[in-house]
């Protein structure tokens, strides 16, 4: 695979520059894999319109230390994002973007790039429609503990061999591509259905408000709210409740994150309030939850 045409070397080896990141790891030349890219970057605190090329690879991009207000440019208005350990992207393939952001001391990621003819052959064995790569990446940016762990596992695996990554790129690419396919919204006007639950995924933390929601989609309040329910079954209050409980969910059994920083990290006012909700959707409270 390491000499595709789809899987373009170029791209990439020569990023590493002072100006934006520092390379740590790289798994071609650290462990001569040819089936998997992983790379480790220690980034530059601050950077303005760091322009990523379009490419056929799925680029998987996980945030292992630091912090950093991010807003991407893809067309459009730019959409803010606030990393933190454990934050998962997911970069649309064939699509151009950049990148500005401010970052605390110490911002590292782990980047994973599958090449496109892995993502075909798992596409075409698993069959159906072509992939939803949007509908994912939104998904995966509420998080995803196979994908972080197995990330946060390659750089360790080096020394393996290549029938390792090829066998990592696979699994990667069939979960990814699994899980993709269940998040799919079919039906008329999910457009913005799907960029309403991606504003959701993306924003847990804040304070958001259907009216909100409803005009980033370019949809009054009452258009918004038919076309959701018709879609998902839920309204939109009852749906951005499920992501956050789901959060928290991941947040008390994969992190020591007191309850109180879980509640702002989910976007609940106050510990009380995610017990309650908690308590709601689950039948337990957290800290029972995250006992058992």
């Amino acid at each position: 695979m390491f000499d595709s045409p789809d899987f373009d070397l170029a791209s990439y080896a020569g990023f590493d520059t002072p100006v934006y990141a520092r390379h740590t790891y790289n798994s071609w030349d650290d462990a001569g894999w040819r089936s998997l890219l992983v790379q480790g970057f220690d980034h530059a605190r601050e950077v303005e319109h760091l322009a990523l090329p379009a490419v056929s690879d799925l680029h998987l991009v996980l945030c292992l230390a630091g912090s950093a207000d991010m807003w991407t440019h893809a067309g459009g208005r730019p959409v803010r994002r606030r990393w933190v350990p454990g934050h998962l992207e997911l970069m649309v393939p064939g699509r151009a973007s950049s990148l500005s952001y401010r970052a605390t001391p110490g911002l590292s990621t782990i980047q994973v790039h599958l090449p496109s003819p892995t993502v075909r052959q798992v596409a075409g064995a698993l069959g159906g429609r072509a992939p939803d790569f949007e509908a994912l990446s939104a998904v995966l940016r509420g998080g995803d503990p196979v994908v972080e762990q197995l990330l946060r596992s390659l750089p360790g695996a080096g020394d393996v061999g290549d029938l390792y990554a090829e066998s990592a790129a696979a699994f990667l690419a069939t979960h990814l591509l699994t899980r993709g396919r269940n998040e799919r919204l079919p039906g008329p006007e999910h457009a913005a259905v799907r960029a309403g639950v991606a504003i959701m995924r993306q924003r847990l933390a804040e304070p958001l408000t259907l009216a909100t929601i409803a005009a980033e989609v370019h949809l009054s309040v009452y258009h918004f709210v038919r076309v959701f329910r018709q879609a998902t079954g839920q309204t939109p209050h009852r749906y951005l409740t499920r992501l956050r409980i789901e959060q928290a969910q991941r947040l008390l059994s994969t992190s020591s994150l007191t309850i109180e920083q879980i509640a702002g990290r989910c976007g609940f006012a106050s510990p009380g309030a995610l017990s309650s909700a908690f308590l709601r959707q689950t039948g337990v409270r957290p800290s029972a939850y995250r006992k058992n």
